[in-house]
């Protein structure tokens, strides 16, 4: 879960909603003032929402870049219904059909954290037309899986027996937060569709390892994680940039959400490749 370090939100974004073919998405946007380098979609992981994203908007938009955030399907200001497709492809889906809304038909960039990684990994193999490029943050090849730090199996077996709330409360026992980022994180943590935390949840647990079809497509790829990352391993981590023909770049005074975490360093990080 990523954990927004300010709520406000910096000059030059825009908070919306985009209406695509298959979902109504809540979005934070910025574009350049003047012209184009090109568009960026940008995929949040398990449990997070568009504001995982807010601090590198303007950044990326003095860059010359269109840069979308938004809440996928049941996660926060996006609403979900029950029987809705929470499968990886689905939120794929929802990725692209959001994309040619806001960008028209034109390939975009696609950066997906944690699990989006898996959505845009998911995403990059049904359209790599599509792709102009894709970028991998704290992510990996598939799964997480339960573990002790991580219970995965234990959230599935809350959901739909303890209020969200209550879930909610159980994973934040002893950390303390500022008072405006606890409130939002449980508003955010309860506001989103049961089907869709347990289908995320589920994802993790037992996602397929698909980056040889990644690689296949031949989209230029770049991996990167927070050099205190605690999610997927830093072998999984490098082996399947191995395996995607290029390496991990670390970025500095960060861990899992170096977008909100260390917004400058992730932009340094990053833009060499996007401007390459």
């Amino acid at each position: 879960m990523s954990v927004p370090q300010t709520l406000a939100i910096p000059d030059g974004v825009e908070v919306t909603r985009i209406a695509s073919e298959r979902c109504e998405h809540a979005v934070h946007r910025a574009a350049p003032a003047g012209e184009v380098r090109g568009s960026i979609l940008l995929v949040h992981g398990w449990t997070g929402s568009k504001e995982d994203f807010t601090p590198i908007l303007p950044l990326l938009a003095a860059h010359g870049f269109d840069a979308l955030a938004y809440d996928q399907r049941g996660q926060y200001e996006t609403p979900g219904e029950p029987d809705d497709d929470y499968s990886l492809d689905g939120f794929a889906q929802d990725a692209l059909a959001l994309a040619e809304t806001a960008f028209g038909t034109a390939p975009f960039h696609l950066l997906g954290h944690s699990f989006g990684g898996l959505v845009a990994q998911q995403a990059t193999v049904t359209a790599p037309e599509l792709a102009a490029s894709l970028s991998l943050l704290c992510t990996g090849p598939g799964a997480l899986g339960d573990s002790p730090t991580r219970p995965l199996k234990h959230v599935i077996a809350a959901i739909g027996q303890l209020p969200l709330l209550k879930i909610h409360q159980l994973r934040e026992q002893g950390i303390k937060r500022p008072a405006q980022i606890t409130a939002f994180l449980a508003r955010r943590f309860t506001s989103q569709s049961q089907a869709a935390l347990a289908a995320m949840t589920q994802a993790l647990i037992d996602a397929p390892d698909i980056i040889d079809d990644v690689a296949r497509t031949g989209v230029r790829t770049w991996v990167g994680r927070g050099e205190d990352d605690d999610a997927w391993s830093f072998e999984a981590q490098e082996e399947m940039a191995r395996r995607l023909g290029t390496h991990v770049v670390i970025v500095p005074d960060a861990g899992h959400s170096p977008a909100v975490e260390s917004p400058g360093a992730l932009i340094d990080a990053w833009l060499p490749f996007l401007i390459s």
